[in-house]
């Protein structure tokens, strides 16, 4: 299935392959503050329909996740990494994909506060 979503503004889109089973919320300082449940792809499903240039990146810590985020409105709809396999993944912030139930997807708690 083919997801659309963007920042608050629209000046980032984007569409993601895949079935929507489950959702991250993390508690590691950033993750917290921006309250994202994050829905972790293969980067490759994750397709841009705006200039990734239009796209500012935050990092932070070991820096290795790039938090992806709209300078002109400040959402952040994903972020971009290597999975510990090496894969590329995109961990896509459901709250930023259209016509989705939120409350009915299950959120898995993880403990990024104590890496």
């Amino acid at each position: 299935m083919v997801h659309e979503g963007s920042c608050h503004c629209g000046q980032i889109r984007f569409e993601v392959d895949g079935d929507i089973a489950s959702a991250t919320a993390c508690n590691c300082s950033i993750c917290e503050r921006k309250g994202a449940l994050m829905w972790f792809v293969p980067r490759s499903a994750l397709r841009l329909l705006t200039p990734e240039s239009d796209a500012s990146t935050y990092l932070f810590n070991k820096h290795l996740i790039r938090h992806r985020f709209c300078p002109t409105c400040g959402i952040h709809p994903y972020g971009e990494a290597k999975a510990p396999s090496g894969e590329l993944m995109a961990a896509v912030n459901l709250r930023c994909i259209e016509g989705i139930a939120l409350q009915a997807i299950p959120v898995t708690h993880f403990d990024g506060r104590s890496l």
